[in-house]
């Protein structure tokens, strides 16, 4: 079997790396910056609309980031996406204003969709195929680890507000450096039987073979965003105290940490879309289970730690699935519309969320988000696939 060279191991652990750092500023930066606003007084609409900057500024890039990655290779746009991040996060302090922070916010969206993107697509690439899921469940470890580890320095606001942006510009910034101790590559290129030779053909080409995978990212953008976005809401407004919500949203996230790479293994071993509607299904019975004992918190923390190791890899494993179905010179489209994905479903959780309980005041919140992991596990298990290594 196949396995890394030395320099291709030394390349992704570098990668791996750079994506934890990533995971930090990100995991650092919802809270903080939602934390200084609501002590400033802006009212949580703002606050709220002021976080879709990222999500926007990704999707903004997401049509024309995939011609330069082709032209250029993966490595210049490692170096560019890290240095907006960079150089965004150590403007923060400088101006303190809702428009300009927007507008950071977005910068940020559109270099780490560039960073992730490209290293994603990277990895995919080099890894061999039975040890795919491995790997791309690392990477999705390695940026939840730094997801979680993010919010505690949130706290570093309290010696100074502009702490936490300078002490995260500069751990990018060390990251950043070792993307240049690593020899760039360029995605395969089209074969001349191909017909898909423009980037609207190539979504369609992408889209036509393996939309399926494009579920999973969806599915854990809704999930993420509005879990930590309108659940807390809810959570509060049916007496849940936030030093418990923060036990219990800290509990996903855990679990997702925990079960990254076994899940990942288990793929590469029984199949990429057994793993995902069993996961998919698993949760929706957790989140369903736990909507009865929303009085408890310690219960409730409970379920949410089980589901977050059920569906806390919905995004790696669907980015595994999408290669195992997708040619290798359409995977950095295939990853581009997992990223397309991703965001549309961060998008449109808070706000269906929010209408959600708005509407349906006496209906648990976390019965949407089981009916939607049971409707996506369905469409799953019922759609086939023509490649025989996702089963």
């Amino acid at each position: 079997m196949q396995q890394f060279t030395a320099t291709e191991s030394r390349r992704f652990k570098i990668l791996v790396i750079i994506v934890s750092i990533s995971g930090f500023s990100q995991g650092m930066l919802l809270p903080l910056i939602s934390v200084i606003f609501e002590q400033d007084g802006v009212s949580a609409t703002l606050n709220g609309l002021s976080a879709t900057g990222l999500y926007i500024g990704t999707l903004l890039i997401s049509p024309f980031i995939e011609l330069p990655l082709r032209k250029y290779g993966y490595k210049p746009m490692i170096v560019v996406g890290g240095l907006i991040v960079i150089v965004s996060l150590l403007l923060f302090p400088l101006w303190k204003s809702v428009a300009f922070w927007f507008v950071l916010r977005l910068l940020i969206g559109i270099g780490d969709h560039a960073l992730h993107f490209s290293t994603q697509t990277w990895i995919t690439s080099f890894s061999p195929q039975h040890r795919l899921g491995r790997n791309i469940a690392i990477y999705g470890l390695s940026f939840g680890v730094g997801f979680a580890v993010g919010p505690l320095f949130v706290q570093l606001v309290e010696i100074f507000e502009g702490l936490p942006f300078i002490v995260s510009g500069l751990l990018c910034l060390c990251a950043w450096v070792l993307v240049f101790f690593i020899k760039n590559e360029k995605p395969e290129a089209f074969s001349s039987s191909n017909s898909a030779n423009g980037t609207w053909k190539r979504f369609g080409a992408a889209f036509g073979v393996a939309w399926i995978a494009f579920i999973p990212p969806f599915s854990y953008g809704f999930l993420e965003s509005s879990l930590n976005a309108i659940y807390p809401v809810y959570a509060l407004r049916n007496s849940i105290e936030i030093s418990d919500l923060s036990y219990i949203l800290a509990a996903f996230s855990i679990g997702g940490v925990v079960s990254q790479l076994p899940l990942g293994m288990l793929s590469d071993r029984l199949g990429r879309r057994q793993v995902l509607y069993s996961m998919l299904g698993l949760g929706a019975i957790t989140f369903g289970l736990a909507s009865f004992f929303e009085a408890s918190a310690i219960i409730v923390g409970t379920f949410f730690f089980i589901a977050g190791t059920f569906v806390g890899s919905t995004f790696s494993l669907g980015i595994a699935y999408m290669t195992d179905l997708t040619p290798k010179e359409l995977l950095p489209t295939g990853n581009l519309i997992c990223g397309i994905f991703f965001s549309l479903g961060s998008l449109s959780g808070p706000f269906f969320g929010g209408l959600f309980i708005q509407l349906f005041e006496g209906v648990s919140f976390l019965l949407l988000i089981s009916l939607l992991l049971g409707v996506m596990a369905i469409i799953i298990f019922f759609t086939k696939t023509n490649r025989s290594n996702t089963v």
